[in-house]
């Protein structure tokens, strides 16, 4: 069902993006960026997270760490990354496949400004076997982003 809701979301909103199919796994940063041919910085990958009753996605380049410092300051208090089961529940995908794209639940996105350093990003698009290629500022544009600096600077 979550490649499906990805797939309505694309073609209701930019029937241009095609969605990538794998044989193989891209569950994870390493996984995918194999698959893709891209460095692990280019995959975006997509946190869920939550701060007191605030449930909310962040999506960052994939080789880098949320800055604890930083996510307090930009979203007010500790986050903590939800279990499997609420990361499915809320966002119609299954972890390793989590994208902004096509999501059960109405939820605020956040893009962070790592992502811009590339031209082109590799999310998911809500299954562990699928992807689609995109521009970071395209990205937040449809999933309706706000960009913030909440990871740390990524290893040399």
């Amino acid at each position: 069902m979550s490649l499906e809701s990805v797939r309505a979301f694309f073609s209701a909103n930019a029937p241009d993006i095609e969605i990538i199919e794998m044989e193989t796994s891209t569950a994870t940063v390493t996984q995918a960026a194999e698959a893709h041919g891209v460095t692990p910085g280019r995959i975006a990958k997509t946190l869920s997270l939550r701060v007191g009753d605030r449930t909310f996605l962040v999506v960052t380049r994939g080789d880098t760490r949320l800055d604890n410092r930083k996510v307090k300051a930009a979203f007010g208090g500790k986050a903590t990354m939800l279990d499997a089961e609420q990361v499915q529940s809320l966002t119609g995908h299954p972890v390793g496949g989590v994208c902004p794209f096509g999501l059960a639940t109405s939820l605020q996105i956040y893009c962070d400004i790592s992502l811009k350093a590339f031209d082109e990003v590799v999310p998911a698009a809500g299954s562990i076997h699928t992807a689609v290629r995109i521009c970071p500022e395209r990205m937040a544009t449809l999933v309706g982003a706000e960009w913030v600096d909440v990871c740390q600077e990524p290893a040399a």
